[in-house]
């Protein structure tokens, strides 16, 4: 089944922007550096390909006074392809160190020249044509991109499933997907992980006065309330399996049966769901019906995690901020500084758009004065600031054709491309640094202040 961010839907290339891919001959697709920062560079890109230079007067154009002519190389080396700095101006750095050698590229790295910043990714999907989704779904991000043009095909009554992290905006598409179905009635959403049990046919499916003790009045229940509407049942994957029989049955039939009522109640409404667990592994494990689940995914949609479209969360961070602001026609865009914008691109974000939102609310409430620095995000969120060991697991454990746990060469080599930067071997191999930690410890690799290691 899917992973995460990838679209359901059998006319459309998956995305294959995967942690721990290399860029070289071995990946599986292009790639393309999009420009995220300053904002009047943001949208452009740069087609990778070794012995492209960047800068500011060479055919990989970085129009910028902070990028030197001739500022970057590209280079194809043994593990894929690399980064290096022609004795620039400014300097260059990936994924926040400098890079005095040559630096390996992986899929989210982020490139600094100067004051520029730009993320790898794949190149453009196509020409963007769904700017209806825009607003639940903003971002330049390919993955991002294509996933718009997939929604814009569920039209319909039919069931969806959005599967995604916490906070990786399930609910913003969920009502984005009834916002353009054209459904006249409401959209209403209830948290399944929060119902309790005995309650949950009561609340969903309603009830006839004098049912059970304390049913006092007759309550018509949220499918009924979503007549004509959407019904998004939030944490899906938190429902009972004995439990889960009794909502497959409404979606069979399109009936309700309130409790204490001797007939069902035809019901239209269109059911989403979504969850954080994938859904697949929980049906193999006996943990969820299979049958419920292929009711639920007539559609089904992945929505990638912040650190796998890090070109878009800057976006995100002046839509939060716009949306907290008291006199929205006076707004002023909120002016980052190049280091703080850096510090939020390489951030992790294990809350996701959560994360980003508790940012834009402190510096809305603390009002730093312009451009806002890294030190004041710093004071405002401290976790910025804290040890990389803060940055959550990727999504995929390891890239084709490498075991779970790599041999010593395997670490050792992978250690030395990357310069003793644990940082970038824990992107390399998919793994929580602390993993990496493990390794080294394990088999005896040293980490001295940075050096590269040796056999």
């Amino acid at each position: 089944m899917p992973e995460m961010g990838m679209v359901v839907d059998p006319s459309l290339p998956p995305p294959t922007t995967q942690p721990g891919y290399r860029i070289g001959s071995d990946a599986p697709t292009e790639w393309a550096l999009h420009l995220v920062y300053p904002r009047e560079l943001s949208g452009l890109v740069i087609a990778l390909e070794p012995g492209l230079i960047l800068g500011r007067g060479v055919p990989g154009l970085v129009p910028h006074e902070t990028v030197s002519r001739q500022h970057a190389a590209l280079h194809a080396g043994a593990q894929g392809l690399e980064l290096e700095d022609l004795e620039s101006r400014n300097g260059s750095f990936v994924d926040g160190v400098r890079a005095t050698e040559r630096r390996l590229l992986f899929p989210q790295s982020l490139v600094r020249l100067g004051d520029v910043l730009a993320v790898v990714d794949e190149p453009p999907a196509g020409i963007d044509t769904e700017p209806r989704w825009l607003k639940a779904l903003p971002g330049i991000a390919p993955g991002v991109v294509r996933l718009r043009q997939a929604l814009a095909r569920c039209e319909g009554s039919a069931p969806v499933l959005i599967l995604g992290e916490t906070g990786t905006g399930k609910e913003y598409v969920a009502r984005a997907i009834h916002e353009q179905s054209g459904r006249s009635g409401p959209f209403i959403a209830v948290n399944c992980a929060e119902l309790a049990a005995q309650l949950f046919e009561s609340e969903l499916f309603g009830h006839e006065r004098g049912a059970f003790t304390g049913a006092q009045n007759a309550r018509p229940g949220l499918f009924r309330s979503a007549d004509g509407g959407s019904l998004l049942l939030d944490e899906v994957g938190e429902i009972p399996p004995e439990l889960q029989a009794k909502l497959l049955r409404v979606l069979q039939e399109r009936q309700v049966r309130p409790i204490g009522a001797t007939a069902s109640v035809e019901v239209d409404v269109r059911v989403l769901a979504a969850t954080n667990r994938k859904l697949s592994a929980a049906v193999e494990a006996g943990g969820f019906r299979r049958d419920f689940y292929a009711r639920l995914a007539f559609w089904e949609f992945g929505l990638p995690a912040l650190r796998e479209r890090r070109a878009d969360i800057l976006l995100w961070v002046q839509r939060f901020f716009a949306e907290r602001q008291a006199e929205p026609q006076k707004l002023e865009p909120l002016l980052l500084a190049p280091d703080a914008a850096e510090a939020v691109l390489l951030y992790g974000w294990p809350d996701n758009l959560r994360g980003l939102e508790r940012l834009a609310h402190r510096i809305c409430i603390a009002q730093p004065k312009p451009p806002v620095s890294r030190a004041d995000l710093e004071r405002l969120l401290p976790e910025l600031g804290a040890p990389a060991s803060a940055e959550p697991v990727a999504a995929s454990a390891a890239p084709p054709g490498r075991s779970a746990r790599p041999t010593r060469e395997e670490v050792l080599s992978a250690y030395q491309a990357c310069g003793g930067n644990v940082r970038a071997l824990s992107r390399h191999f998919g793994k929580d640094r602390r993993q990496i930690y493990r390794w080294l410890k394990d088999f005896n690799i040293e980490r001295s202040g940075g050096r590269t290691p040796t056999k």
